[in-house]
C-alpha cells in the first residue's frame, strides 16, 4: 500500500501517513484513533489523506499551495450553501507541527471518482452539470472576494505561452499551437463585473458518480477574475461533441469562447513541460488537451 507520496516539486515537503498520525495525535486528538490512507488522486497542490470515512487531510506539498489554505477556510463555508454539488467544507485548520512547515486542513470527505477522459458515461449530463456549477458560481455575490489565482488577462501569459510552445515543439504542433493562442490574445478582454470562478476545472478537481458531477475539489485558484477561465474542462473534460451545448448553457459568446480556449491551451502547455518527468499522467492528460484543443483548428 502507498505510505508516502510522490514528489513532483523541487521544493515540496516530505509528507507520508505517520506524520498524519503524528499532526493529528498533537493538534486534533478526537481523530487520532481513525484510520489513514493515502489517496491516490490527479492533484498536484496538496498530499491528501483520507481520514476514516468522513474526512479528509490535505497538506499543501510546497509553500505557494500553503497560502491557499487560510482562503479556502474563509471562503468555502460560505460559498458550498450556493452551489448545486458538495465542495470540501473545512472541519479543522491545523498549524505547523512535528517538522511540517505550513499550515494544514481537515475537510470533509467528498464522494465520488474522477472523471477517465474518454470514458464519460453520458457526456450531455456532465456538460450539463458543469454549466450549473460554474454558472451558480459566478452569481455568488463577489463582496469582498479575492482576486483568482488566475485573474490576469490572457496578453499577460503571453510571453509564457510562447515560451513553453518554443519549448514543446518536438512534441506539439507549434505552428497551430500559436495559431490558436494569438486568436485567443486578440479577443476582446472581459470587462464585465467582478465574477467568483474556480479557474482549475480540470480531471483531477471533480468528482463524478453514475455519470453526473457529484462534486467539486480544490479550490487553491479559488477567487474574482473573468468567467471564461472556467469553460476550460470544454477541453480538460468533455468530448468535442457536447461542447456546443456546454457552450450554449453558460452563455459563452465568441469572445469568450476564445479567451477560454486561450487559457486551457496555455495552462496545458506549461503543465506539460512542468510534469512530463515528474507526473506522466498529468503530463498525459495536458498532451491530451493540447490535441483536443488544436483538432477544432
Amino acid at each position: 500500500m502507498l505510505t508516502r507520496m510522490a514528489k513532483m516539486h523541487a521544493d515540496e515537503a516530505d509528507t507520508d501517513a505517520a506524520l498524519v498520525r503524528r499532526l493529528l495525535s498533537a493538534q486534533f486528538p478526537q481523530w487520532a484513533a481513525l484510520p489513514v490512507e493515502p489517496v491516490d488522486r490527479v492533484g498536484t497542490s496538496n498530499a491528501m489523506f483520507r481520514l476514516g470515512d468522513d474526512l479528509v487531510v490535505r497538506l499543501p506539498r510546497m509553500a505557494g499551495a500553503a497560502e491557499d489554505v487560510e482562503k479556502e477556510h474563509r471562503w468555502l463555508p460560505r460559498l458550498a450553501p450556493q452551489l448545486p454539488v458538495p465542495i470540501p467544507v473545512p472541519q479543522g485548520q491545523g498549524v505547523p507541527g512535528d517538522g511540517y512547515p505550513w499550515p494544514w486542513s481537515v475537510y470533509g470527505w467528498v464522494e465520488g471518482a474522477n472523471p477517465v477522459v474518454g470514458q464519460l458515461r453520458d457526456g450531455d449530463v456532465l456538460a450539463a452539470d458543469l454549466a450549473a456549477f460554474t454558472t451558480a458560481l459566478r452569481r455568488i455575490d463577489p463582496m469582498g472576494g479575492p482576486d483568482s489565482y488566475r485573474s490576469e488577462p490572457l496578453s499577460a501569459r503571453d510571453a509564457s505561452t510562447r515560451r513553453a510552445i518554443a519549448d514543446l515543439q518536438a512534441l506539439v504542433d507549434a505552428d497551430a499551437a500559436l495559431a490558436v493562442w494569438e486568436y485567443a490574445v486578440r479577443a476582446p478582454e472581459w470587462n464585465g463585473p467582478a465574477a467568483w470562478i474556480h479557474a482549475d476545472l480540470q480531471p483531477g478537481n471533480l468528482l463524478v458518480s453514475d455519470g453526473r458531477l457529484s462534486g467539486v475539489i480544490d479550490f487553491g485558484c479559488l477567487g474574482l477574475g473573468d468567467p471564461a477561465v472556467d469553460l476550460m474542462p470544454a477541453w480538460y473534460v468533455l468530448p468535442a461533441v457536447v461542447r456546443p451545448g456546454f457552450r450554449a448553457a453558460v452563455g459563452a459568446d465568441d469572445a469568450a469562447w476564445a479567451r477560454g480556449r486561450g487559457w486551457a491551451l496555455s495552462v496545458a502547455l506549461m503543465e506539460l513541460r512542468y510534469y512530463r518527468g515528474t507526473n506522466p499522467l498529468m503530463a498525459a492528460i495536458a498532451g491530451r488537451v493540447i490535441e483536443e484543443i488544436l483538432a477544432e483548428g
